[in-house]
C-alpha cells in the first residue's frame, strides 16, 4: 500500500481510538494549561523585572517579578505531576488493544489460511505481541508527553511574545517555520525506511531460526553455502537500510539546527533594529528567555521524538491496522537449496571403494584421549555396513568423519575415491548437496514447508510425484503422508513426533541420488518392524548403506558389522564376529535373552 494509504489508515484508527477517550484528553489539556501559564510567566516576568524593576532603579519590583517567575515554575511542576497521572489512562489502553488485535490477527489467519500461517511461522506474531506492542506503547507515551508539552509551551511563549511586542513575532516565526518545514519533509522518507527495516528484521529472524534448527543437517548435506547466502542477503539489506536511515537522520539534525538556532541568531542580530523601533531591552530579554528556555527546547524535543518515536510508531501501528500486512511471512521456508547444477560429476571408477579409511586417528583436542585410533576400513560399493558399540564409543564420530564434518587428526578418509572433507563431490562449486553422500542424524531434520519439499530437498533436480509416492510406499511412510494431508500439505515440524520426523527424513534419503547413505541412529524412534522395513528398503536402493545401529537386529541384516570397542575395531559378518569380538558376543547374548 502507498505511503498516503498508510497514513490515512493509521490516522483513521488513531482518531477512532482518541474519540473514545475524550475525558482523558480534556484532563490532560487542563493540566497542560498550567504549563502554558508557567511558560508565559517565565519570559514576561523577566521582561517586567528589567523594565519596571532593575533598569528603572526599583530593585524590589524586579525581585517581585522574579518571584512571580518562580511561582510559574511551581505551577509547571504541578502540571507535570497531573499530566503523568492522565498519561497512563491513555497509553495502557492502546497497548492492551494492540495485544488483542495481534492475537485476533494470528488466530484469524490460522483459521482462514492455515497454509500461509504455517509458512509465515510464529516469529512475526511473537514480534508483534511482545516487541512491537511495547515499542508502540513507549513511542506513543513519549510522543503524547512531548507533543502536548510543545503545544502548550508554544502557546504560552507566543502569547508572551505578542504581549511584550508583536513585532517580535515577525523576527522569530519565519526562521522557526523554515526549520520546522525542513524537518517535516524528512518524516515520510524516514517512515518508509523504518518500515523496510522492520520487514528485514522479521525476515532475518525467521531465516536464522530455521537455519539454526537444522544446522547440522545443512552442513552434512553440503548446503551451507546456499543456505547461508540467504542470510547474507538479509544482513546486507539491513546494512543498506541502516545507511539510508543514517543519511536521513543527518538531514533531520540539520533541520533541527535551523529550527533551534536560527531564531536566536535572528533575534540577536535584529536587536538594534528592535530597540530603534521602541522595543524595550526588557522585552528583548524576555523574548530571548522564551526562545532559549521554553520554545526552542520544546521544539527540539518534539522534532527528536517525532523523527524517532513518531516514525517508528507510524510503522508499527500500520502493521497492526493492515490485515494484509500482518503477519508478513518470511522468505520461503528454508531447505537445502541445490543451487545451480551443472550436472553430477563423472562416476568414480568401479574399483574405487565407497568409503576408505587408512590409519585414521581422531581426538577432540590435542591432549584428549583418542576416540578413534589407527582405524583401517574399506567399504565396497553397494555394501551394507552396520556399526555397533557402547554409547560414547565413537560411532557418531566415525559417521562425522565419513560425512566430512570432522577432519581426521591423522590418516586419510576418502569417499568415492576423493577426500571426505574436500568438495569434488558437490553439484557445483560451493553450492548444493554433496552428491556423494547423505547423512541422517538421530534428530531428523524437517522444516516448515510442504511434504513434497521435505521429501525432495536432497535432490539436485525436480522429482515427480510418482517417484515420491513410490518412495513413501516402499519406506512405509505413505500412511503418514496421507495423514498429513498429501504431498502438498504444509508440515509443521513442532507437531510431528520424533518417529514421524525420522520417517520423512528416511524417505528423503531414499530419494537422494547420493550413492552413500549414512544413518546415525536415524531409526531409533521407529518400532522394530518399521525400522526393519526402512533399512531393507534403503539397503535395496542402489548404493552403499552405513548404519549406526542401536539394535542388534540392524547388524543381523547387514552384510558386515564394524564393532567399535575403545580404540580397537573388529569388522566381519554377524556369523563370525561372536568368535572374534567378546563385546559383540555379549551384545548378541543380551539381545537373544531379551528376544
Amino acid at each position: 500500500m502507498s505511503e498516503h494509504g498508510t497514513w490515512r489508515r493509521v490516522s483513521r484508527e488513531g482518531r477512532r481510538f482518541l474519540r473514545g477517550r475524550t475525558r482523558t484528553l480534556r484532563r490532560l489539556a487542563l493540566w497542560s494549561l498550567l504549563e502554558s501559564a508557567h511558560t508565559f510567566l517565565g519570559g514576561y516576568a523577566v521582561a517586567r523585572a528589567l523594565d519596571d524593576g532593575f533598569l528603572a532603579g526599583r530593585t524590589g519590583t524586579g525581585i517581585g517579578w522574579l518571584a512571580v517567575a518562580g511561582v510559574g515554575a511551581l505551577l509547571g511542576a504541578l502540571a507535570l505531576r497531573g499530566v503523568f497521572g492522565g498519561l497512563a489512562d491513555l497509553v495502557e489502553p492502546l497497548r492492551d488493544g494492540l495485544v488483542r488485535r495481534s492475537v485476533r490477527q494470528a488466530i484469524g489467519l490460522a483459521v482462514s489460511d492455515p497454509a500461509r500461517a504455517s509458512r509465515a511461522g510464529d516469529s512475526g506474531a511473537v514480534s508483534r505481541l511482545t516487541q512491537q506492542t511495547e515499542m508502540a506503547r513507549d513511542s506513543f507515551a513519549g510522543l503524547v508527553l512531548i507533543a502536548r508539552s510543545f503545544v502548550f509551551t508554544a502557546l504560552g511563549a507566543l502569547l508572551g511574545l505578542a504581549a511584550l511586542a508583536p513585532v517580535l513575532l515577525v523576527l522569530v516565526l519565519p526562521a522557526l517555520l523554515l526549520g520546522t518545514a525542513a524537518f517535516l519533509a524528512t518524516l515520510r522518507p524516514m517512515a518508509r525506511v523504518q518500515r523496510a527495516a522492520l520487514d528485514a528484521d522479521e525476515a532475518l529472524s525467521g531465516r536464522t531460526g530455521e537455519l539454526a534448527a537444522g544446522l547440522r543437517d545443512v552442513i552434512a548435506c553440503g548446503g551451507g553455502a546456499s543456505a547461508g547466502a540467504g542470510i547474507e542477503l538479509l544482513i546486507a539489506e539491513q546494512e543498506r537500510l541502516t545507511g539510508r536511515l543514517a543519511r536521513w537522520t543527518a538531514l533531520r539534525t540539520l533541520a533541527l539546527g535551523v529550527a533551534g538556532r536560527l531564531p536566536v541568531v535572528v533575534l540577536l542580530a535584529g536587536t538594534p533594529w528592535l530597540l530603534g523601533r521602541g522595543v524595550s531591552a526588557g522585552a528583548v530579554a524576555g523574548a530571548l528567555t522564551y526562545l532559549v528556555q521554553s520554545l526552542l527546547p520544546a521544539l527540539d524535543a518534539l522534532m527528536t521524538a517525532v523523527g524517532a518515536a513518531g516514525t517508528r510508531l507510524l510503522v508499527v501501528l500500520d502493521r497492526f491496522c493492515d490485515p494484509e500486512a500482518a503477519p508478513r511471512p518470511h522468505p520461503e521456508p528454508l531447505a537445502v537449496d541445490p543451487g545451480p547444477v551443472s550436472g553430477p560429476p563423472a562416476p568414480p571408477a568401479p574399483t574405487s571403494p565407497a568409503v576408505e579409511l587408512r590409519r585414521v586417528r581422531f581426538a577432540y583436542g590435542p591432549r584428549a584421549h583418542p576416540v578413534i585410533e589407527d582405524l583401517d576400513l574399506l567399504v565396497r560399493p553397494g555394501e551394507h555396513l552396520a556399526v555397533v558399540g557402547p554409547s560414547g564409543i565413537g560411532k557418531s564420530t566415525l559417521t562425522a568423519l565419513i560425512a566430512g564434518l570432522l577432519p581426521p587428526g591423522r590418516g586419510t578418509v576418502r569417499v568415492a575415491g576423493a577426500p571426505a572433507c574436500g568438495a569434488p563431490g558437490r553439484a557445483a562449486p560451493g553450492y548444493g548437496p554433496d552428491v556423494r553422500r547423505t547423512l541422517l542424524p538421530q534428530q531428523a531434520y524437517v522444516f516448515t514447508g510442504t511434504v513434497h519439499e521435505n521429501l525432495t530437498h536432497l535432490c539436485p533436480g525436480p522429482v515427480s510425484r510418482g517417484e515420491v509416492e513410490r518412495a513413501t510406499a516402499v519406506l512405509g511412510a505413505d500412511a503418514l503422508v496421507a495423514r498429513l494431508g498429501g504431498p502438498d500439505a504444509v508440515v509443521d515440524p513442532g507437531r510431528l513426533t520424533p518417529g514421524e520426523r525420522q520417517h520423512l527424513a528416511l524417505a528423503a534419503a531414499y530419494l537422494s541420488p547420493a550413492p552413500l547413505l549414512l544413518l546415525d541412529e536415524a531409526t531409533c524412534h521407529l518400532d522394530p518392524r518399521a525400522e526393519e522395513r526402512a533399512e531393507r528398503a534403503l539397503a535395496e536402493r542402489p548404493g552403499t548403506l552405513v548404519v549406526v545401529a542401536h539394535r542388534i537386529s540392524s547388524a543381523v541384516r547387514a552384510d558386515r558389522v564394524l564393532v567399535l570397542d575403545g580404540t580397537r575395531a573388529v569388522c566381519g559378518t554377524h556369523a563370525e564376529l561372536p568368535a572374534r569380538s567378546p563385546l559383540y558376543r555379549d551384545l548378541v547374548g543380551l539381545w537373544n535373552a531379551q528376544g
